[in-house]
């Protein structure tokens, strides 16, 4: 049986019960971040179970990457006491307001520098600040790997993964000859905890930052300037209510709210 090692991009998000919290800054239009508490994006903890389980059944190596701010490192040390053997960061303000495209080419370089004979790649098939689901394909266009969305089940024996992909209707099992880049559904698994014995073990799992100068990377296709996407104008609706008070029987007050809806329909039109 062939060992074979695994890469799992995780992503650092803010945390989903506090989306109350957000803000968008008016004049960059990108979510304020400072002081919402961080998590690791809660699919990408099911592609690195997903990725923990193929380990333990035949061996390997999981392998943890990460495009993030340096503050959200304590993330990432949660990945490594989940099980992953090691992680790197990729981490520099330039990389800062990236859309998918621009974090995919990001990612990608991350793993040239990496020059690890990855066989399989594994991501949460969405973020939970983004949704869109772009970057596990758009990563595996730019490594000319097949790739596949919205995995379920994963199986892996002697260079082939046998994969179960959700679609709307059902599911569709393929075979996929490694190596490939696979999008991990929400719920496929359960994410295991963090013990002790794990976070006493990560003192000795090595984490590696690099910067934009250590991934050689083309500046024009890297955070907001290399986005192609790009926020249009933004609008705070009027939230305002008016309250009426309404006299009279049950007869004067139907007619009455018969009134004012068809003032509302009116001003609606018009």
């Amino acid at each position: 049986m062939k060992i074979i090692n695994i890469i799992v991009c995780v992503k650092p998000v803010p945390d989903p019960e506090k989306y109350n919290l957000l803000t968008i800054d008016p004049e960059s239009k990108r979510l304020v971040r400072e002081g919402i508490p961080m998590v690791v994006n809660p699919v990408d903890k099911n592609a690195l179970e997903a990725a923990l389980q193929i380990k333990e059944k035949q061996g390997g190596k999981v392998t943890v990457l990460s495009m993030a701010p340096i503050f959200s490192q304590d993330k990432i040390k949660e990945c490594l006491a989940m099980g992953a053997d090691e992680a790197y960061i990729l981490s520099d303000r330039a990389f800062g307001g990236a859309d998918t495209y621009a974090t995919s080419y990001t990612l990608a370089k991350g793993l040239e520098k990496l020059d690890v004979a990855a066989d399989l790649i594994l991501a949460g098939n969405s973020s939970a600040d983004g949704a869109t689901s772009h970057v596990p394909s758009q990563l595996g266009e730019r490594l000319n790997m097949p790739h596949i969305s919205n995995v379920h089940l994963i199986s892996v024996d002697d260079g082939v993964a046998k994969v179960r992909k959700k679609t709307e209707g059902g599911f569709i099992d393929y075979q996929v000859t490694l190596p490939a880049v696979l999008g991990i559904a929400r719920g496929s698994n359960t994410p295991r905890l963090t013990s002790a014995i794990g976070v006493i073990r990560v003192k000795n799992k090595p984490i590696t930052v690099y910067s934009k100068d250590d991934i050689d990377v083309d500046e024009a296709l890297i955070g907001v300037e290399g986005s192609p996407t790009q926020a249009g104008e933004l609008h705070t609706p009027d939230l305002s209510r008016r309250a009426e008070v309404l006299d009279g029987d049950h007869i004067k007050l139907a007619q009455q709210i018969i009134e004012i809806l068809k003032r509302t329909s009116v001003m609606i039109k018009d």
